[in-house]
């Protein structure tokens, strides 16, 4: 899938797919509308899985995710996400410049980035990696 030996990722292309499922599921959440409903989930067609709560299980797991990577593999999430968001233009560029950046922001910069998981997607993309096609083997 990779051409070019300096485009070798060192995180599993299954890895970043969960982050991107996950970073969008943490994107389609919406402020609170009604923060104490006090419904029945049915009565409100369940609308409030989709609002942000203190208690965000949909955040903990992105957290959870990006704290267990190593440096590397974190190192690779940031330059997939500048190269899907077309800040470089390969990945051994965006990998070189991810290098100078400190290794404890970095969870918290990709969370504070919108669209995360498109431009991981992207990213991955440009090195041969299809979701689709991951998913369909997983299914």
């Amino acid at each position: 899938m990779i051409d070019d030996p300096s485009d070798e990722l060192t995180i599993s292309p299954e890895k970043a797919f969960f982050i991107i499922v996950k970073a969008r599921e943490f994107d389609e959440q919406v402020a609170p509308t009604d923060p104490d409903s006090g419904s029945n989930p049915t009565d409100d067609r369940e609308v409030d899985v989709l609002e942000e709560q203190a208690d965000n299980p949909v955040l903990q797991e992105l957290q959870a995710a990006l704290g267990v990577l190593n440096i590397d593999e974190q190192l690779d999430l940031l330059a997939l996400m500048w190269l899907g968001r077309g800040d470089f233009g390969s990945f051994a560029q965006a990998r070189q410049e991810a290098v100078d950046v400190s290794a404890k922001h970095i969870p918290r910069y990709l969370l504070g980035t919108p669209l995360l998981g498109d431009y991981l997607e992207e990213g991955l993309s440009q090195l041969g990696y299809s979701l689709e096609s991951f998913e369909l083997n997983r299914l």
